[in-house]
């Protein structure tokens, strides 16, 4: 099944809620295979202040709503990171993220992306990056127990032209 969310740009005012999303999935599927440092280390950068922080610093949010309901987000940095791509649990498989990663691609692409991304996934998020056309870059690797693996998305400009 396939949803229909309101996309917008995100604002600081939406720092509470996106935390509150990212937060509580990070715990669930992301941090388990970390080290107690790790986890902590990237549940820091989840906090509201955080996000908030982010923001400031020219990172790009765009969230999912159904109604008054966040559903979803993806932030990116520096124009080409892909930094969060979080959807709620209850809308897992709706082609949310799918969505916002592709009003996110084409915000960048407007921005002067030249058509290369990277993300840093979890485990748990490999088949999802990959579905959106990441390719793995190497094996996972581990900073200070936050363990990651390394991917990259170069897409044909001229399609966007």
């Amino acid at each position: 099944m396939v949803c229909d969310p309101n996309i917008r740009e995100a604002t600081a005012e939406d720092s509470e809620n996106i935390s509150s999303l990212v937060y509580q999935l990070s715990e669930k599927y992301i941090t388990c295979e970390f080290t107690p440092q790790g986890s902590e280390a990237l549940l820091a950068t989840m906090r509201p202040a955080a996000i908030r922080k982010c923001m400031e610093n020219g990172f790009q949010y765009h969230v999912a709503e159904m109604g008054a309901l966040l559903t979803g987000v993806v932030g990116v940095k520096d124009n080409s990171h892909l930094y969060h791509l979080f959807v709620a649990e209850t809308h897992h498989r709706q082609g949310i993220a799918r969505k916002l990663w592709q009003v996110a691609k084409n915000a960048c692409l407007l921005n002067g992306n030249p058509g290369v991304f990277t993300v840093n996934s979890s485990s748990y998020a490999l088949r999802v990056y990959e579905n959106l056309g990441f390719k793995t870059q190497s094996e996972p690797e581990d900073k200070n127990g936050v363990i990651y693996t390394p991917m990259k998305l170069t897409i044909d400009r001229q399609i966007y032209s």
